[in-house]
């Protein structure tokens, strides 16, 4: 099987379920795990590069609202890999290639590739989109292991919280205007002890603003901004700390790897998190994944 990844977390599954030798193209974003890297890069940004969050922000929606594409697929590159999967997504046009894209480029060089696409929208259905992956790979035993260690860590993380009082949090999946949290980041919240704010479990992130923010009552507040790691959300929070009331918690944390990206990872944002909301019980976040600010 030849397999073509257009979304970094189904990359970063296909590699951990053992699929990843069958893996032959990936988009520009997916760097874990690092011989992810080695592969033909079928799929690039069509946004400019440097830009800050308002103007990525602006870019964005006046593309959208123009109905042009966010990324470029490299049709030639997509025809020399000779494909018989395509993994790709449904759930964000601002994420990865729209499928609709995916589906004219195939029909465009009569390639006759399956085409899987994955669209959690909860913690939950992250995790059962593992063994869907497993399931069209052949890696099918090995997906359930790890949805089943996945689930286990899960479990452990809300047992070592049950006892505490939940965290009024508000994780921020954008700065530059804020956007409160959606999909499958409430989830991580409840499941690590947290009381969501302004988020909608399962359903898109939206666009707040600071008056809500700041009006939510969130003792922790947490910058995620989407396709950022560490060190550029921590850059990206330093603003947010000067609106934010007295007294409250401010933390930047790798959205890249633990919050973005519907994979296994996301379990080590929600270990990360019960460590910043009950340090106490859950232990101090991994320094690698959140770093406080205030």
């Amino acid at each position: 099987m030849r397999i073509v990844s257009l979304l970094p977390s189904a990359t970063e599954i296909l590699f951990a379920i053992g699929a990843g030798d069958a893996v032959v193209g990936v988009t520009f974003e997916c760097d874990h795990p690092p011989r992810a890297r080695t592969r033909r890069i079928v799929s690039t940004s069509a946004l400019p590069e440097g830009l800050p969050p308002a103007a990525i922000d602006r870019v964005v929606s006046e593309r959208m609202a123009a109905g042009e594409d966010l990324y470029h697929l490299d049709r030639g590159a997509l025809a020399g890999l000779d494909a018989d999967l395509v993994v790709t997504q449904d759930l964000c046009a601002v994420c990865a290639v729209d499928v609709s894209t995916v589906h004219d480029a195939l029909d465009h060089l009569a390639c006759s590739a399956d085409v899987l696409t994955i669209d959690p929208h909860t913690l939950d259905e992250v995790i059962t989109s593992v063994v869907t992956i497993g399931d069209a790979t052949g890696t099918g035993d090995r997906a359930r292991r790890l949805a089943g260690a996945l689930r286990d860590r899960l479990a452990a993380v809300r047992a070592k919280v049950a006892a505490e009082e939940p965290a009024a949090a508000l994780v921020l999946e954008w700065t530059d205007p804020p956007f409160a949290p959606g999909h499958w980041v409430p989830d991580m919240i409840g499941a690590a002890g947290g009381r969501c704010v302004l988020g909608r479990a399962g359903e898109r992130s939206y666009r707040t603003d600071w008056a809500a923010v700041t009006g939510a009552g969130a003792g922790i507040v947490v910058c995620a901004p989407c396709g950022f790691g560490l060190e550029e959300s921590t850059r990206l929070a330093a603003p947010v700390a000067r609106r934010l009331p007295p007294g409250t918690q401010l933390w930047a944390v790798d959205a890249n790897a633990s919050f973005a990206r519907p994979g296994p990872r996301l379990v080590d944002g929600v270990e990360a998190l019960a460590g910043i909301f009950h340090p106490a019980v859950a232990g101090p976040p991994d320094p690698a994944l959140a770093r406080r600010l205030a």
